[in-house]
């Protein structure tokens, strides 16, 4: 096995044993296991990164409204229900931030939104969850991805808590990768003398950090054919719906995306559309003035379908391209480090960059992605601030709307 020093040396980072011999053997362990589970290879993206501003022609994408779906409700909750009845549906929760914005540090899905009662994001989602299983009458394995920073109290949380119903055998943890920050000269930044700055790779990170948790094996062997992957900031959404579920089965497409209607030409949420003939998701600031505005023969916007990260993948298509490497953002953030007398500095402003992967991008890997549109007011209460627009706020009206006791 290659030594901590020598791996070191051959990315250029030799900087990270600056304090090596000011460690005690605890502190040295620590660091040497960081060095081992961080993901070197994002670093290319500094000497080769990918172009993520160009994009191919960009046409309107045909998916299922609302009416299409409520006409053929029937035909399509046989097909989930079925689906899940034998096992081949998963799910896999994307929870590895904290509540910052909320005001909090603790893991996000803790945060209680209860009035009257405890109610935390966590609970809603299985709760939501619990709806779909006991229509269906099975369960519906369910994979949550945590981080470094809040994967033990998350854990902790759910034991604590008895799973919110959920039976435990059907959950499972994992931890998202972690990718290093750097300066901008390309250097790696320590935040402590034994503590790479670390931070989670971003949401799209989640098959390939399945993968390397060896969950992957477990879920071939259960038979399952598709996952859907979720946020868990929004505590209104259908898990597993079997009606998605049985969508994507009838279409036969490779993947499935839960969609909202744009509220007007220019919301700020992804639009689901195709480029080059292939499904993709850009953002909105990428539309022209007319592509935003455009219309079809219907009166509709051509451009509808905004995005609710709700994502149903077909698992073969997602081991197909696994080895296809999604493209990797690099952004520009404001990142702790020791100083050179060995104290932790915050800095004020940008000084160094975070490697982040995107779900979003994932979906032109798949070829094929059908657009779901779901009834904004009952499928998408996201908690993104502490109040006013998509917050702890505005999620609780909804809530109450859909006759949840909060």
């Amino acid at each position: 096995m290659e030594t901590t020093e020598n791996t070191l040396k051959r990315i250029g980072q030799e900087q990270i044993l600056r304090y090596w011999g000011e460690l005690n053997e605890s502190e040295k362990k620590s660091l040497e296991a960081q060095v081992r589970g961080t993901d070197w290879s994002v670093l290319e993206n500094l000497a080769h990164p990918e172009n993520l501003s160009g994009k191919g022609k960009i046409e309107p994408i045909s998916g299922l409204r609302a009416k299409e779906i409520e006409a053929r409700r029937e035909e399509f909750f046989a097909l989930g229900k079925e689906a899940i009845k034998k096992g081949k549906v998963s799910a896999v929760l994307l929870a590895g931030g904290q509540g910052t914005r909320l005001g909090t540090d603790a893991p996000k899905g803790t945060f209680d939104i209860g009035i009257t009662r405890p109610l935390y994001i966590f609970q809603q989602q299985i709760e939501n969850l619990l709806e779909v299983t006991n229509e269906c009458g099975a369960y519906v394995p369910l994979y949550v991805m945590t981080s470094e920073k809040n994967n033990d109290e998350t854990v902790a949380f759910w034991k604590e808590k008895n799973y919110f119903g959920y039976p435990a055998q059907y959950v499972r943890f994992f931890k998202q990768d972690m990718a290093p920050a750097v300066d901008f000269s390309g250097k790696v930044i320590l935040e402590g003398k034994a503590n790479i700055a670390l931070s989670p790779n971003g949401n799209g990170g989640w098959y390939s950090s399945l993968a390397r948790c060896g969950l992957l094996s477990e879920i071939r062997a259960r038979g399952i054919e598709w996952l859907n992957a979720f946020a868990v900031d929004n505590v209104l959404q259908r898990i597993a719906d079997p009606v998605f579920v049985g969508a994507c089965i009838a279409e036969g497409v490779n993947c499935g995306s839960k969609v909202v209607c744009k509220a007007e030409p220019h919301e700020k949420v992804g639009v689901l559309c195709l480029e080059d003939g292939k499904p993709n998701i850009i953002e909105y600031y990428e539309l022209t003035e007319e592509m935003a505005n455009a219309r079809d023969e219907k009166g509709d916007l051509q451009y509808i379908y905004g995005v609710i990260l709700n994502y149903l993948f077909r698992l073969e298509k997602l081991d197909e391209v696994a080895d296809a490497k999604i493209p990797v953002h690099v952004v520009k953030k404001k990142v702790p480090y020791l100083s050179e007398a060995g104290e932790l500095v915050k800095p004020q402003t940008e000084n160094g960059y975070k490697f982040e992967t995107l779900i979003l991008d994932m979906i032109k890997l798949m070829e094929t992605c059908l657009p779901f549109e779901v009834v904004r007011e009952r499928e998408f209460a996201p908690i993104k601030n502490r109040t006013g627009v998509d917050s702890v706020e505005t999620a609780r009206e909804l809530l109450q709307k859909n006759g949840i006791v909060l």
